[in-house]
């Protein structure tokens, strides 16, 4: 469990993500991580997203264990924010 100290470390952060049709199936990727592997496919657009959401937490987490930084710019690619967030894309 997390003490207080880390959850104040804590930011969540917000990509900008592209889901386009690719063929018979949906393609999703986050420009500003796709060289680091934020992006895959999924059925419909819904399915697509969801995937990406799991591959860039996935991203994020291996960035973090091994010391590399996690873009915090440009501003028109990701907001970061202090603390925990729940984004919900409707």
């Amino acid at each position: 469990m997390k003490t207080m100290n880390q959850m104040h470390d804590l930011k969540s952060y917000i990509f900008r993500v592209v889901v386009e049709p690719d063929d018979d199936r949906w393609f999703a990727h986050c420009p500003l991580l796709e060289k680091q592997g934020g992006a895959t496919w999924g059925d419909t657009p819904e399915e697509a997203l969801r995937n990406l959401q799991e591959v860039l937490q996935m991203v994020v987490v291996s960035l973090r264990e091994h010391g590399e930084e996690i873009p915090e710019a440009p501003a028109e690619e990701v907001t970061v924010l202090p603390g925990p967030s729940v984004a919900v894309t409707v």
